[in-house]
C-alpha cells in the first residue's frame, strides 16, 4: 500500500469525521513526518558530501539541511580511511590548528557549531571526503509529484502520525486520542522493524530480523 499527499488528506478527513483546510492538514502531516524522521533512520534521510577539505584549515561549512553525520571517511589516493567522532574540545586541545607542525591526515571529526565541522589533525592537503549524513527529505506536501519514501512505503505509520496529530488538534475524547496513538504505535514498531532492523544489515551477517508481537 502507499499514498500521497492528495489521498493522505481525504484520508485524514473521512477517519476524522472533520473537514480542515489545507495548511491545517499540512501542518498535521508535517508534524508526523518530522516525528517519524526523528525516530527511525529511513534510507531517504541519507545524503552522500564529496566536499574537499582544505589544506591548513580544520574546519568546513556543513551541508545545507545537515542534521547529523552518519559515517565519515576520506578518500586519498587508493586508500579510504573512515574518521572517529569526538567532542570539538578534544579536537582543539589535540591539536591546534594553529601548529604547522600538528598538520596531517585527518583521524578524527566533530561538529563544531550549528552548520560546521571540526577535523584533527589539520589537513596537510585537499583530501576529499566521504561524507554520509542525514538530511530531512523532501515532504510528501511540496515534492514535485506529491509521494515521499514513507508514504510509499510505509503509509500506515505516516497517516496513524498524522491522526494523532489532527485529534490534538481537534481535543478529541481521550479514547479517540488512545486509539489513533495505540494504532502509530503498532506502526511505528514496523517501520522500525523495517529501518533500523531489515535495512541496516542482511540475514546472512545479522540472522533473520526478529518480529515482535504487538
Amino acid at each position: 500500500m502507499s499514498t500521497t499527499f492528495t489521498g493522505l488528506k481525504t484520508d485524514i478527513q473521512d477517519i476524522t469525521e472533520n473537514t480542515f483546510t489545507d495548511a491545517q492538514l499540512t501542518l498535521f502531516i508535517t508534524q508526523a513526518e518530522q516525528l517519524l524522521h526523528s525516530s527511525v533512520q529511513i534510507p531517504a534521510l541519507r545524503n552522500l558530501d564529496t566536499s574537499s577539505l582544505s589544506e591548513g584549515t580544520a574546519t568546513l561549512t556543513a551541508p545545507t539541511g545537515y542534521l547529523y553525520t552518519i559515517s565519515m571517511a576520506i578518500n586519498h589516493g587508493d586508500q579510504i580511511t573512515f574518521l572517529l567522532p569526538k567532542e570539538a574540545s578534544f579536537i582543539q586541545e589535540a591539536y591546534p590548528s594553529t601548529l604547522t607542525a600538528n598538520r596531517g591526515k585527518p583521524t578524527h571529526y566533530a561538529q563544531f557549531g550549528e552548520n560546521s565541522l571540526i577535523f584533527g589533525p589539520t589537513p596537510d592537503t585537499a583530501y576529499v571526503l566521504s561524507h554520509t549524513y542525514a538530511k530531512y527529505p523532501t515532504s510528501i506536501t511540496t515534492s514535485d509529484d506529491g509521494t515521499s519514501w514513507i508514504g510509499t512505503n510505509m503509509d500506515s505509520a505516516l497517516l496513524n502520525a498524522s491522526l494523532v496529530e489532527a485529534a490534538r488538534f481537534m481535543k478529541a475524547e481521550p479514547d479517540i486520542i488512545a486509539m489513533y496513538k495505540e494504532a502509530f504505535a503498532n506502526s511505528l514498531t514496523m517501520l522500525k522493524q523495517l529501518g533500523d532492523g531489515k535495512l541496516e544489515g542482511d540475514v546472512y551477517r545479522n540472522g533473520q530480523p526478529k518480529t515482535e508481537v504487538l
